[in-house]
């Protein structure tokens, strides 16, 4: 979690519950705001998804399960 994050939680913590509710609805409208359909990355995230990728991961999805003995791992 980022300094700014643990500011941001830190001041969110003082304010009385209904004060509290109005900024995680805030911060909603603004997430939807900037990726309405939830398929942006954060910088951290396409980093990883990078790492991943390069990894030499199998999606289960492309592997024949019925003919793991053809599979190519190379």
């Amino acid at each position: 979690m980022s300094a700014q994050v643990q500011e941001i939680t830190a001041m969110l913590d003082m304010l009385p519950e209904q004060e509290q509710n109005l900024a995680v609805e805030l911060l909603k409208r603004i997430v939807l705001a900037w990726d309405s359909d939830y398929t942006k990355l954060t910088p951290k995230e396409a980093d990883e998804l990078a790492e991943a990728e390069n990894s030499g991961y199998i999606d289960s999805d492309e592997i024949d399960w019925d003919n793991l003995d053809k599979l190519e791992l190379d």
